[in-house]
């Protein structure tokens, strides 16, 4: 987060601009640290730690313009949640890990804990503008606060950290947030983990349901009212929402519905951005 807010309470939803990807700042980890095994999201398989084949040397992807039609939709879909800036321009003060080579380890040991702080941060932001759990505001704050000291660790701290026990006490307290948010709603149905893949839930009424961590893989939710569902984690990929209801849905990312299908008809929070490939299939 904005380094000039060190010291001060962070604000109410605050700033994502820092949570989102400029890929300009970074070093290319997410083409580098992650593993790729050959499938319907990549082309190749990649191990962890080694460039990808389609990585330039300005730190540029090659086939950046035709990554899906080139079998690389995994990469379309991938989020870091501006980790990828904050570890090569500020953790390792923009020393990048070609002309530096004594850095690549720690870096890409650094990356994925970076990504999973910076995800931790988007969602208690939002947690932060439910007013339903206005009673959750303190604590969400101070998660928050904390979770962002964190980020500014160098990367010693960050390699010993327990991101996992982290994670799991802020997800608690989502979870109560998104309790609060969904409580008036009638009938809601408790969906959490389920194996839902493929599954015909086409018009079904999801309204305010627990689809925290489901597997909707290819599942079918034409039509379907998502609205204030909690979709924190859902596995969506290839999951038709086409003319689905998703107003309001809590703890939705980008990256969900950029691996899903969907149409002009459905109906998205105003912060988010319709996938160009959704418009190719109208």
């Amino acid at each position: 987060m904005s380094e000039q807010r060190e010291h001060d309470e962070p604000t109410p939803g605050g700033d994502r601009l820092s949570l989102r990807a400029d890929c300009e700042s970074c070093f290319a980890l997410c083409c580098v640290v992650p593993a790729f095994s050959a499938s319907a999201d990549f082309a190749i398989n990649k191990p962890a730690g080694q460039p990808c084949s389609n990585l330039q040397p300005d730190f540029r992807c090659g086939i950046h313009n035709r990554l899906r039609p080139e079998g690389f939709a995994g990469c379309t879909v991938y989020d870091c949640f501006g980790a990828g800036q904050r570890v090569s321009q500020v953790t390792f003060g923009g020393l990048d890990w070609r002309h530096n080579p004594e850095t690549s380890k720690r870096m890409f040991e650094v990356f994925p804990i970076m990504r999973d702080l910076h995800e931790l941060l988007w969602y208690l932001n939002e947690g932060l503008t439910l007013l339903a759990a206005h009673s959750l505001h303190g604590e969400l704050s101070r998660a928050l606060g904390a979770t962002e000291r964190l980020t500014r660790q160098g990367p010693d701290v960050l390699m010993e950290l327990d991101v996992q026990a982290h994670r799991r006490g802020i997800n608690d307290l989502l979870l109560a947030a998104s309790e609060l948010l969904r409580a008036d709603v009638p009938h809601r149905k408790d969906h959490r983990a389920a194996d839902l893949i493929g599954v015909d839930l086409g018009g079904a009424d999801l309204r305010g349901a627990s689809l925290r961590s489901a597997y909707l893989i290819g599942a079918d939710l034409r039509g379907a009212d998502l609205r204030l569902a909690d979709v924190t984690g859902a596995d969506l990929r290839g999951a038709d929402l086409s003319g689905a209801d998703l107003t309001g849905s809590m703890f939705l990312i980008q990256s969900q519905l950029d691996a899903a299908k969907g149409d002009s008809a459905t109906t998205l929070p105003s912060s988010f951005t319709r996938p160009s490939h959704w418009l190719v299939q109208d």
